[in-house]
């Protein structure tokens, strides 16, 4: 049966469509073995500030090994990661909590990506007098991060651990993973990782019926597609019992500026062609062949913003943003002269063609705080690819001009890639120190409300949503990442080939789409903007952008409730 919204899609179409989605991020004290032992199982407390109190948090390891037709793996890789989040007040078994929401993040995206709606959801959930949990997953493949240089809070250190082979605490970085050391990752495709899921759920909440009652799945994005094929899974091999399949590990779906399907017609726009993602057009076999061989990527990336290497920037600058978020900042300078990092910087903060092209001038000519570096790495009216972006404030401090590369403001071009947000840069080089006005200081007495050349107001009050401030700590202060630095190109390629037999068998209950009941939060101008499927039925969060659901403050400028929490600790409640 073809679980499908739609039908008849090429490959092209097809990898336009999942690309869009791309990405689209504390301090650890002592560590709790589980009454299963040290081998099998750890959670270890996550110390961090936040503004929203009664939330704890931790991070979760539980050892489950990878078959051995997988080969050769760091060890770390046998085992799976998660931040769960529960109410201070509540119980310390997630058996006893009321409801427990399970979330897969995005492509490119990292459990720490989840910290703030985790951190809003369960804390609403307690005002109304309900203790639930939060659970933000982290995919198999992020074993291979190495967070020591984050971890150290100096970007100069971080900077010299990741770039110039400095030691942090007598560690040596291994350097960023090639795709010769990634032979394990040719086979994690989009069955190992709902098996992945269902694995995690049964070690940690053994019954299946006490699953069924109280857990909730659902995710961000990709992760809207993920929780459709968990749905529809079967996990002991007999098509005839039932208790194994994915729609009864959950009571109900949530789906995150995404919807709960096995399709990716849903989800919209497309990023650079310069991707390696490989070509699905030669069919299943050929794929698969390519990955086992290596003579296709095992990982996704892109020379521009799409790499390990540069990924790692967004978290040393979220490291400067937490620091020393008003001083001005030193790390545009700082970074080692490298091709990639240079194409970013260029892509990201550049005017116009002509100063792409040239490089002048270039983003360290600008005098920047480090708030302001990290706003121009994700604010909607700064980076131009709408699927990186959040709502997170605007420049301030000095003359401010229109950004026209890749696209000029108010054109029609490729809006799914660009977006339609008009974008900005500092004008001047060489001048004032630009500073960040945050998201609830747009609209102020004092706001310059900066425009563009054409009198449009470059953003108001109801468009910024996300604290500057939080975005920073959820970059830099989470011990799983924000990001994901190697996406396992098996688990697109196995979505763009949802029709081939190899694919298509996995959906063995396709009735579990649609038998629990589903939560759909969109951003209002996120990726479904303007194109909701009909019977959606989902709640529009105004103003948001495709992270914003995910990182949004608990406190909104327009005085309510922020909507996605809101919603998802009422649904916690009672499921409908």
């Amino acid at each position: 049966m073809d679980t499908s919204r739609s039908r008849g899609r090429t490959a092209k179409t097809l990898r336009s469509t999942v690309l869009a989605v791309l990405l689209t991020s504390g301090a650890i004290t002592v560590t709790a073995p589980d009454a299963r032992g040290d081998s099998a199982r750890t959670e270890t407390p996550v110390a961090v500030t936040s503004a929203v109190a009664g939330v704890i948090e931790s991070v979760v390891r539980v050892k489950i090994p990878l078959p051995a037709s997988f080969g050769a793996r760091p060890a770390a890789c046998d085992w799976l990661s998660y931040l769960r989040y529960r109410s201070s007040d509540g119980p310390q078994a997630s058996a006893d909590a009321d409801r427990i929401l399970v979330a897969q993040p995005g492509i490119l995206e990292g459990a720490g990506a989840f910290d703030s709606v985790a951190r809003n959801t369960v804390a609403r959930a307690a005002r109304q007098g309900r203790h639930i949990e939060f659970w933000a997953l982290d995919r198999r493949s992020n074993c291979l991060e190495d967070r020591t240089g984050i971890a150290s809070g100096d970007q100069h250190t971080a900077v010299d651990y990741y770039y110039r082979g400095e030691q942090v605490g007598g560690r040596t970085f291994a350097g960023f993973v090639g795709n010769d050391r990634l032979g394990w990752m040719a086979k994690l495709g989009i069955e190992q990782t709902v098996r992945d899921q269902y694995e995690l759920l049964a070690a940690e909440l053994p019954d299946q019926g006490l699953r069924k009652q109280k857990v909730l799945c659902g995710g961000h994005s990709l992760g809207g597609v993920i929780t459709g094929y968990f749905a529809a899974a079967d996990f002991d091999g007999d098509p005839g019992t039932t208790s194994d399949a994915g729609y009864n590990q959950c009571g109900g779906y949530f789906a995150l500026d995404t919807t709960v399907s096995t399709t990716l017609g849903d989800l919209s726009g497309s990023v650079p062609d310069d991707t390696n993602l490989p070509d699905v057009g030669v069919g299943y076999g050929a794929v698969q062949a390519g990955l086992d061989s290596g003579v296709l990527p095992r990982s996704l990336s892109a020379p521009v913003l799409l790499n390990p290497e540069t990924m790692t920037l967004l978290a040393i600058a979220g490291v400067g943003a937490v620091q020393d978020p008003g001083g001005e900042a030193d790390l545009p300078a700082y970074l080692p002269a490298d091709t990639d990092i240079e194409a970013t910087n260029r892509f990201l903060f550049s005017k116009d063609t002509a100063t792409f092209l040239t490089g002048s001038p270039a983003v360290k000519d600008f005098r920047l705080t480090n708030a302001a570096v990290l706003g121009a790495l994700l604010d909607d009216n700064s980076v131009p690819l709408a699927f990186l972006r959040s709502s997170v404030g605007f420049f301030d401090g000095g003359p401010i001009t229109d950004k026209n590369f890749p696209a000029a403001n108010g054109s029609s071009q490729q809006p799914g890639l660009f977006g339609v947000e008009y974008k900005a840069i500092p004008a001047q080089p060489h001048g004032p120190l630009y500073t960040w006005r945050n998201y609830d200081r747009v609209g102020a007495a004092d706001d310059p409300g900066y425009r563009s050349a054409d009198g449009t107001p470059f953003t108001s009050a109801g468009k910024e949503v996300t604290d500057m401030g939080e975005l920073a700590r959820s970059l830099a202060r989470q011990p799983l990442d924000f990001t994901e630095q190697y996406f396992p190109t098996k688990l697109v390629t196995d979505l763009e080939l949802a029709t081939s037999p190899q694919v298509k068998q996995l959906v063995v209950h396709p009735e579990g789409l649609t038998v629990n009941p589903t939560l759909t939060v969109l951003a209002g101008d996120g990726l479904l903007a303007g194109r909701i499927p009909a019977g959606l039925h989902p709640v529009v969060a105004d103003g948001y952008q495709h992270l914003d659901v995910l990182t949004a403050a608990a406190v909104q400028n327009n005085g309510r409730p922020e909507p996605v929490s809101t919603n998802l600790a009422q649904f916690a409640g009672k499921p409908k």
